[in-house]
């Protein structure tokens, strides 16, 4: 049986008492106005985040969202944006609720003291505990709300093609997903939890796939390379943004090429300021590429410098160059441009065979004298 705030005291001591939910931007919406509707031990809200928009509710109560610093609807990081099983990969915490309705209950209630003696304004539990922030999840944070997640569902009449309302219709036609895709079985439950979520996996992929700056293994590598410098940015300030991270030993700005050597006096401080600029450097607008200054691989010079790219069975270019003839020494003709080098010795003008005939001279048919209708045709001509 179904019991109101306002009804019945029976076994309150147990219930919230709010009077808004936690909420992200995206879910909240652009439509200030919401109407809120309590039909469960927790509050539960309901309101309509903008035109076209399908009616959302809070999903979860409070206590859970802040011991998750989640929202209570979409179940997303508050801070990030993100699905918590992304969030606890980044900042390599491991948080286990209880799924059992006992140890849930307990678990519940000794995150409910905690949350109690805090200011409200930082996590608790491990959550509170775990490092400020971290690269992989300020690459993958949402910076602006989503609000096409609020759109309303696809109408499975229309898909069918039964679908009579038009326009009226509040939900959207349009062709559905692939049945097949990952993102088209989504649990809410899994989500809270951190486990085997498909939102979660994809964007896991795609950080594993961001670009990284590897550490060389030279220790004695203590300098850093900064491209894309333009002609407006200077050594001094340069100097303001790395001199944070360790004493600087040079700084040397290549004009021409549009770079800058940052030389560090100590092998952590490089580390850290290649860590903490690498893809995040921005100077006057301008974002700015950081990498390490490795030296040029040594030269071997036993081993021949191989310009040609040749492998190593490749025979070596031939070139022909020929040297210009001394003073007083005639030049002799290119091959085919000279007179003949053989002479035939048939009394009846028959050609050479073809191994003995001059290089660059073609021998045609129709110019033997002895085709057939040769005499003829001469005859008859004059």
């Amino acid at each position: 049986m179904a019991t109101s705030l306002g009804a019945n005291t029976y076994n309150r001591q147990n219930w919230e008492d709010a009077d808004f939910p936690i909420l992200c931007q995206t879910c909240l919406g652009e439509n200030p106005y919401i109407r809120m509707i309590c039909a469960r031990p927790f509050t539960v809200f309901r309101w309509c985040p903008g035109t076209r928009m399908r009616f959302k509710k809070t999903e979860a109560c409070q206590t859970c969202s802040k011991i998750k610093n989640v929202c209570q609807t979409c179940l997303l990081d508050l801070e990030y944006g993100l699905p918590i099983q992304v969030r606890d990969t980044g900042l390599s915490i491991k948080d286990d609720v209880p799924k059992s309705d006992v140890n849930k209950e307990y678990y519940t209630q000794n995150m409910e003291r905690e949350i109690g003696n805090s200011d409200g304004t930082r996590p608790v539990g491990l959550l509170g505990k775990a490092p400020s922030s971290s690269d992989m999840l300020l690459k993958l944070a949402r910076t602006t709300p989503y609000y096409k997640r609020n759109r309303p569902h696809i109408c499975s009449f229309w898909v069918k093609g039964e679908c009579k309302r038009g326009e009226e219709c509040p939900y959207r036609h349009e062709k559905p997903t692939d049945p097949d895709d990952p993102l088209a079985d989504q649990n809410i439950k899994d989500r809270y939890y951190g486990i085997n979520d498909p939102v979660a996996d994809k964007l896991l992929k795609r950080a594993s796939t961001m670009p990284r700056l590897d550490t060389p293994e030279d220790k004695s590598i203590t300098t850093l390379y900064v491209g894309g410098l333009g002609d407006s940015i200077t050594d001094s300030e340069l100097r303001n943004h790395f001199y944070q991270f360790g004493e600087i030993r040079t700084t040397t700005i290549v004009q021409r090429q549009q770079c800058a050597f940052i030389q560090f006096a100590t092998r952590q401080a490089a580390e850290l300021a290649a860590e903490k600029s690498f893809n995040k450097l921005i100077i006057n607008g301008r974002r700015l590429n950081v990498k390490w200054a490795l030296p040029p691989p040594p030269v071997d010079e036993d081993t021949p410098t191989n310009y040609f790219n040749l492998g190593p069975n490749s025979a070596p270019p031939v070139m022909n160059i020929s040297l210009p003839p001394p003073p007083g020494v005639a030049m002799p003709p290119p091959p085919g441009f000279g007179p003949p080098m053989f002479h035939s010795m048939d009394p009846m003008g028959m050609p050479p065979p073809m191994g003995m005939r001059p290089p660059g001279h073609v021998h045609y048919p129709s110019q033997d004298p002895q085709r057939m209708g040769a005499h003829a045709s001469r005859h008859g001509g004059s």
